[in-house]
């Protein structure tokens, strides 16, 4: 997967987990990291689960779902350590 296609589904991601997480998202470059940091977390867990060699592979729905789904564990986490809660 090429440069482009992890910022693009970073941000898909990031942003989508800033909605669900009732937050404010973290701004355009805050949600691509989130979002591609997402992925990789999503993607080591996929792999790991449903023992599939290359589940974020493209800008398609499964490579999003996944990087949202790692996205939304990341902020989960982030949150945890920070103690802060969103209003």
């Amino acid at each position: 997967m090429g440069l482009l296609s992890w910022i693009i589904v970073g941000l898909i991601a990031g942003w989508l987990a800033g909605l669900v997480m009732r937050g404010g998202g973290y701004g355009i470059f805050g949600d691509i990291i989130v979002g591609i940091i997402g992925g990789l977390l999503g993607g080591f867990i996929a792999s790991a689960l449903f023992s599939t060699p290359n589940p974020v592979n493209g800008i398609n729905i499964t490579s999003i779902i996944i990087a949202f789904i790692g996205a939304v564990i990341l902020v989960a986490i982030l949150r945890a350590i920070r103690g802060t809660r969103a209003v």
